[in-house]
């Protein structure tokens, strides 16, 4: 199942290879190459936080050992967004970089958020969750819970008009980060519970 959903994930991009291969990619290619691979990115990271809620749901415990590659490549489409938008769109203008990022405000969220997914994917191998302790480890990686709506907002800043995508996005991340409040609220009352039958 790892393997057959590691080759889906690449679909995307290999769909737009065969795009720009074919010179299929519009007027401004490089908008269009860096607007699909932002999209993607914030799609893997959507579908990385739907793992869990859908293991509770469904009782599809296999499910859960896609989390951390589903993860990984959102890190890895938010790499080639970022990526395209250095080389493609400012050809590594380091300056012009630097004064985008504190000028536009929906660049400088999305800088936020692409900074914080670096340790989420440095750590995600078995080794470093070992040597930081499966505790800290976790608290590191609800970093997640902040990044999405921030990278949810940025695409919403970017668009000028039909907004139906960043509101569908949007709809998606409130039930994602709603179900595991609803699940946090649960469980707390729960540890009340024993407390006060004591009593």
């Amino acid at each position: 199942m790892k393997r057959a959903v590691f080759a889906l994930c690449l679909l995307p991009l290999a769909w737009l290879v065969g795009r720009a291969v074919f010179g299929e990619l519009g007027v401004n290619p490089v908008e269009t190459v860096n607007r699909f691979l932002g999209d993607w990115a914030l799609r893997f990271l959507l579908i990385a936080l739907a793992v869990t809620p859908l293991r509770k749901v469904s009782g599809w415990s296999a499910v859960a050992r896609l989390r951390r590659m589903l993860g990984l490549y959102a890190f890895f489409y938010a790499g080639l967004h970022v990526g395209s938008y250095l080389g493609l769109d400012l050809f590594f203008d380091w300056h012009i970089l630097w004064k985008d990022v504190l000028k536009r405000r929906y660049i400088t969220l999305g800088m936020i958020a692409f900074v914080l997914l670096v340790p989420l994917a440095a750590t995600s191998t078995n080794a470093m969750i070992k040597r930081l302790g499966g505790r800290r480890w976790r608290n590191l990686h609800r970093l997640v819970y902040l990044i999405a709506p921030v990278a949810v907002i940025h695409y919403w800043m970017m668009i000028k008009a039909d907004f139906r995508l960043p509101m569908l996005h949007a709809a998606v991340l409130a039930v994602l980060l709603g179900y595991r409040l609803a699940a946090w609220a649960m469980e707390r009352r729960g540890q009340r519970a024993p407390l006060a039958s004591r009593r």
